[in-house]
């Protein structure tokens, strides 16, 4: 299985869409700085919303949909407004 997911900082509230085969492991790593692109000092990453994919190209092509900043990322952002910080 394969997910896509977006967490969210506590502190900034900025979101980071990603995509991995091991959920847990990968929050954990985005937790502990092991991510250039979401270490942080203080504060700490929530899971937010999750996508499950059979098959690994699915959901690197749902990943880089919602990555490009288009009308898919816009209407899950709208969808799940009440989820987020």
């Amino acid at each position: 299985m394969h997910f896509v997911y977006i967490i969210q900082h506590t502190q900034n509230k900025q979101i980071y869409i990603g995509c991995t085969n091991d959920l847990e492991r990968r929050l954990f790593e985005h937790n502990i700085g092991q991510t250039t692109a979401t270490h942080r000092i203080s504060g700490e990453w929530v899971l937010r919303y999750a996508e499950m994919y059979i098959d690994r190209q699915n959901a690197l092509a749902r990943e880089n949909k919602l990555k490009h900043h288009g009308s898919a990322k816009q209407k899950l952002l709208k969808r799940i407004q009440k989820s987020l910080l």
